[in-house]
Order: C-alpha cells, then structure tokens, then sequence
C-alpha cells in the first residue's frame, strides 16, 4: 500500500489545479479517478467561460473566488500552453425591467472588485454586435470576460502536476475510506488501497456521497442537467463576446458564445434531475436552447450545429461553494458549479491555505517547472518551422483528421504523454480530432489503428470512452 502526503479525489479542473498547485512543494501526491481518464464530468461538459465575477452574491467565496481565478486565469493557461482568449463578455437586456436587473449587476460587480464595468445603450451595443436581435435594447459590458478550452486546462494542469512528481491513478472508484489514526486508507471498488494523511474531496456530484465515507452527512448534491448545441467552427465569428441574457435563479440563463477554438456554442439550460449519471440530451432541451438563441440572435445559424450534448453541474446545498474541512485531515471541495472552472486556481490557493491550517508544511520544490508544451504547439509553428519539424518528425506531415487538420505525430504525442489518452475520445479531447464537421466520421478508423498500434492492442479492443464502448469493425462476406 502505497502512502502519501495528500490524496485528491477527483481529477476535473478543480482537482487538477489544486494538484498543480502543491505539486510546487516537496509533497507526494496522488490524484484518483475512477474514469479511464481524467476531466470525464463537468470539466468536459460545460460553457468554457472564465466569468468576470459580477453575477454571485457579494461576500460568497464564489464571488471572491471567482475574480481572483479570473485574474490568474490567463498567466495560468499561458503556462500550460492552453487556449485562452479575453473576449469580454455581456449581460443582454431587453426592456427596462431587465435594465434595472442590469444596474443591479453592475453595482455587485463593483462590490466583488470586477473592473471596467460598464451599462451601455442600443445604439452602442449594435455597433459591437451586429448579429443580436433588434429587440435588444441594452447590456451590461464585462472585459475581462474570457473563453478557454476547460477540458485542455485540466488535462495540462494535471499533465503539469506529473511533470512535478504527483501520481495519477485512473480507474480507481473509491469505495471505502477508512482512518487509521494518522491517516486514511482509501478504498477502490476493484481493491486497489492508498494511504494518505491528508485527502482533499474533489468528487463533483459525487462528492457528498465521498465526505459521507469519512461520517461528513451535511452535504448534498443534486445535479442539475445543462444542455448544449455546438455551430461549426466558419460560425466562430457570429458573435465577438460572450452574450448571456439576465440571469435566473437556476443560473446565469442560455448563452451564445464563440469558443476558444472558433466555434460558437448555445447554452446551457438548467434542470435538476435525480440521476447523477444521466448525460442523455432531450428534444424538449434543446428546443429550449433553440428557441432562447433565436430570441437573443434570429439568424444564428442552426443549420450549422455539428454536435449536442449535456453536462451536469454539481449544486450543492449552501448556495455557495462548500470547500472546508472535516476533522485534521479531510477537506471537502464540494458544490462547485459556476463559477467554479473560472475560480479553479483561486480554490486552489485556498485550499493550500487550509492545508497549512491543518499543519502541512511546505517547503518549496526547487525543480518545479510551471510550464507545458501545448498539445496544439504543432499547430502553432510558423510554415517555415512546420516543414522544418516534419523533416525531422515526419509522422506530423500525415493529416489523419482533416476537418481540424490533426497529423499522426499529434495523435502520437497524446498517447505518450502524461496523462496519455488511452481511447478515441480521449485523443480527441487533446488534439481535437473528430471534433469538425465530421465528427470523427473521417479520422475514427485511423485514429483506432494508431492507438492499437501504439499499445500494442487488438485494432478491436479499442475504446471510444472506456468500459464497453468497443469500435468493434465487422467485414461483411
């Protein structure tokens, strides 16, 4: 049995960028996931905005997390080599009802320190985004609104934290924790056990079920379903800032946004359901999302919708993010739903500050590195250095996807570094092949006989996500 100084529970983007954090001092970590990779929950399903921080109540860690993440944010992705872009972003009003809402807004978000805020006009607001409805008639302006690719942040912040010497074990559904004094041993379903003398509870939707194995009962999650339509990536330039309309008491209401790697996304609604595990998409859902954007935008281009899906975003029962600890050494980091992927690295740094509370000692790791090589830096050459790289490279001048022009050598580099891809859609997640117009319909057989051929696997042994999910090819006689 292996035993550690800390061991995070969960590995999206809030277990990730806490791992990255410590992984700057001399700890030994370990992060445990049950899925076959890591940002398999909301850190892969959700609206990849970094808020600017005015909409959640005043004195909330939310609203204080939230704008603190948001300035770190971008220095953050800049290390990582993840795709981030501050395009701004605005709250739409469409009568006076929802002006009044909007100066409410704006006076918040000055309490909660968001800068440059500003209310403008029609005319104004037309002028910076042609595309809205004509009936839009004023908006809150928040410039230091961002997008940035969540998933591709969670898998280089843990990627970083394994650079650093922290250890991720996939697979690994806790099941038990038990203490033993000093520390707690921790349980898989399929009898794996680590020791650790602090663990930090990061489980999503599942985390009150994880703070209920260490006798914590005061938490409550209730999942609540947001759905998405994704445009095509010539949609990207519809609109240049992220639109939202005034907000709901379920949540910040149905957005459309272009996303960091050009496309436009439309959503998400908000139910809450029952199932933890239900990511299924509905027609009355996304009729919901068709009819808001159409109001918002009458000619965004839905004939261009390449792909829906549902994320589920963890709600817990404070009304605020339930990040405490239970006892000397447990902390829970529980109910983080939006804000939470912009207030990621803030968590992070509040949680060290717990972690000292609790009397760990930090001495600084002097071979921390902060920085990662970009899953895109191919992408990102000049001509000139792509053609001298595939000189020396030359499995990068195969294109194998063709709607995101993604070459065999990126396929390979998603196999082979920490945390390497071990099926199709988690090659996708890094290099984004089968994420175009095709969805995948072009690259999937190629992307398959790369993965068998890299591991050494049956070409019919390889998975989409996971578990059963076999790309099982059959020849027709």
């Amino acid at each position: 049995m292996q035993r550690y100084d800390i061991a995070i529970i969960g590995a999206g983007v809030v277990g990730a960028m806490i791992a990255r954090t410590l992984s700057a001092y001399k700890l030994k970590i370990c992060i445990l996931e049950k899925e076959n990779d890591v940002s398999m929950g909301a850190s892969k399903a959700n609206s990849a905005i970094v808020h600017a921080g005015f909409d959640a109540a005043v004195g909330s860690l939310k609203a204080k997390l939230n704008v603190r993440g948001s300035e770190m944010m971008e220095d953050v992705a800049r290390e990582l080599g993840v795709k981030y872009k501050r395009v701004g972003s605005l709250v739409v009003g469409f009568s006076e009802d929802d002006r009044k809402v909007l100066e409410k807004l704006l006076e918040r978000g000055i309490e909660n320190g968001v800068k440059d805020l500003r209310i403008i006009g029609k005319e104004e607001l037309h002028e910076i985004e042609p595309n809205l409805s004509d009936e839009a008639s004023s908006a809150l302006v928040a410039p230091t609104g961002a997008i940035i690719c969540p998933y591709g942040l969670t898998i280089a912040a843990i990627g970083n934290a394994m650079d650093n010497g922290a250890e991720l074990m996939c697979d690994f559904e806790v099941s038990d924790i038990t203490d033993v004094g000093d520390a707690y041993e921790i349980k898989s379903s399929d009898g794996q056990t680590v020791s650790a003398s602090k663990v930090i509870n990061c489980a999503g939707i599942y985390s009150d079920k994880i703070a209920a194995m260490v006798g914590d009962n005061s938490i409550s999650i209730t999942p609540r379903r947001g759905e998405y339509i994704l445009l095509d990536r010539d949609c990207g330039t519809f609109f240049n800032h992220t639109v939202f309309t005034v907000p709901t008491p379920l949540g910040k209401g149905i957005l459309i946004s272009p996303t960091a790697d050009g496309n436009l996304i439309l959503g998400p609604t908000a139910e809450n359901i029952d199932e933890k595990d239900d990511r299924s998409t509905t027609s009355s859902g996304l009729a919901a999302v068709t009819a808001a954007a159409k109001k918002d935008a009458p000619n965004v281009p839905l004939n261009k919708a390449i792909t829906s899906f549902t994320g589920l975003r963890a709600v817990g029962n404070t009304g605020d993010f339930i990040i405490r600890p239970f006892g000397d050494k447990f902390i829970n980091v529980a109910g983080i739903e939006s804000p939470g992927l912009s207030a990621a690295p803030a968590i992070a740094l509040y949680v060290k500050d717990i972690l000292a509370e609790l009397g760990v000692k930090f001495t600084e790791n002097e071979s921390f590195n902060p920085i990662r090589k970009s899953y895109h830096f191919f992408k990102e050459l000049s001509e000139d250095d792509k053609r001298e790289y595939i000189k020396a490279h030359p499995a990068f001048g195969k294109i194998v996807c063709r709607c995101e022009t993604i070459s065999e050598g990126e396929i390979i580099d998603a196999l082979t570094r920490n945390p390497r891809a071990t099926d199709i859609d988690g090659v996708k997640r890094r290099t984004r092949s089968g994420m175009g117009r095709c969805q995948g319909g072009f690259c999937m057989p190629s992307v398959t006989e790369i993965i068998a051929r890299e591991y050494g696997c049956p070409f019919t042994t390889v998975t989409k996500n996971g578990g059963d999910s076999v790309i099982n090819i059959s020849k027709t006689k």
